[in-house]
């Protein structure tokens, strides 16, 4: 297994040195007056795909605090009914034990 993760890893190097010889045009990028830069365009394609692997890091990240918050009301709601259910069944042994002497 560690040989194909290996062999992926290089083909992948091997792909993005490539893509970034391909690309290495300068992109001019102007924002109004306040700055005009000239970027290589894998660099900015990079930077991009930077931007969206952390927004959507921050997504995720959000998501799990949610999933753990709910986890946690769940796992007390089932606390609670499992408490709920030893003390009915904790009622209904004593009412039994008292209930035997009883002549109907």
């Amino acid at each position: 297994m560690k040989i194909i993760y290996t062999i992926i890893l290089v083909l992948v190097i091997i792909f993005v040195i490539s893509f970034s010889l391909q690309n290495a045009t300068d992109v001019p990028i102007k924002f109004y007056d306040l700055f005009n830069v000239s970027v290589p365009a894998y660099l900015l394609m990079f930077i991009a795909f930077l931007l969206g692997v952390i927004f959507t890091g921050i997504l995720d990240f959000a998501e799990r605090m949610n999933l753990t918050r709910t986890i946690r009301q769940l796992n007390k709601t089932i606390r609670d009914l499992k408490r709920e259910l030893r003390s009915a069944e904790d009622t209904m042994t004593s009412e039994e034990r008292t209930g035997n002497d009883r002549v109907f």
